[in-house]
């Protein structure tokens, strides 16, 4: 059923909920530190079965130096700079196997999928731990992971690791760092987001059905997780509730949003009992770019599917076209 607000006010919904104070310096200092490590992105070629792709297994310092795994996947014969889509990950999913991402190469552009630190335990394998949280990839939660302060929170993390993303597929000789594209369902929707918002040179933007928007309604307007981990947590600790929604202002998509400047299309399914519809028109309508949003009535966190695909497939193209020869 749909059980947020109608569209004819979803449309305009745009909660004055102000950033932190110290939310830009909070990011500024955030990545400057990571950057003080070198980015040492490691391309290694991988033997495969796939013929019409080049696949590299790639490794790359993010937050605090931690190595953090990726693919790289080419067109066979690539030999100039190609437009290049990252790709983030929905949450307790890994990257997979490089199989699992031909959509982009087969249309002739360069596709780099970021490894979620220490997920990849509950849809799709992942092989990037998390030092700072003891390790090995594991089973969720993660909502509620350092969750007392912004300085420990996991989502620091992350969302500085989606960011080191965009410049180590920018370092790659194949790839013109200068028409990069961020992209992702669900928690792969929100690190778009952000990542479009963390760094300026983001060419397009083009979440899915995006988490992490909007922490103050949807923790009291969805029991679905990954949201209800807050939830539950506070459920507990029933004197945190202050200092925990205080953390969660430094990662909402809704502060992340105003600051991207990239070309964006959204899509939002109105029967999403994982990210409410007004969590994505939150952050939508504040979003700082040119952009557009499809939405899917009828359906809940599937989203546009395929649909959406080919609607992504064709923003792609007019936006960042493939003008240089494989």
């Amino acid at each position: 059923m749909q059980f947020d607000f109608p569209l004819s006010q979803l449309e305009s919904y745009a909660p004055d909920e102000a950033a932190p104070a110290d939310f830009a310096s909070f990011w500024q200092d955030t990545l400057a530190e990571a950057r003080s490590f070198p980015l040492n992105a490691r391309f290694v070629p991988v033997q495969s079965l796939l013929r019409s792709v080049q696949v590299y297994d790639v490794t790359y310092a993010g937050y605090g130096g931690a190595e953090i795994r990726a693919w790289l996947l080419l067109p066979a014969g690539t030999t100039a700079p190609l437009p290049c889509v990252v790709e983030y990950i929905g949450y307790g999913g890994g990257r997979g196997q490089p199989s699992d991402w031909l959509l982009w190469p087969s249309l002739g552009y360069a596709t780099f999928v970021m490894d979620t630190r220490g997920q990849g335990t509950t849809w799709r394998t992942g092989d990037t731990p998390d030092p700072q949280a003891g390790g090995e990839p594991h089973l969720p939660g993660f909502m509620t992971q350092g969750i007392a302060a912004k300085e420990t929170y996991y989502y620091r993390r992350v969302y500085t690791d989606a960011a080191r993303a965009v410049e180590a597929a920018g370092s790659h000789p194949n790839i013109d760092a200068s028409r990069i594209a961020v992209t992702g369902g669900s928690q792969g929707g929100g690190l778009a987001i952000a990542a479009a918002g963390l760094v300026p040179e983001v060419a397009l933007c083009m979440p899915d059905v995006p988490f992490l928007s909007h922490f103050s309604r949807a923790v009291t307007l969805t029991d679905s997780a990954p949201f209800s981990e807050i939830a539950a947590y506070l459920r507990i600790h029933r004197t945190r509730v202050s200092e925990t929604m205080n953390t969660l202002r430094y990662f909402d998509g809704l502060h992340f949003a105003p600051l991207a400047k990239a070309p964006a299309l959204f899509s939002v399914a109105l029967m999403d009992f994982v990210c409410p519809p007004s969590t994505v028109y939150a952050a939508y309508n504040r979003y700082g770019g040119e952009k557009a949003i499809r939405v899917y009535p009828f359906n809940g966190h599937e989203g546009g599917e395929s649909q959406q695909a080919q609607e992504k497939m064709a923003f792609l193209a007019a936006h960042l076209p493939l003008d240089v020869g494989l």
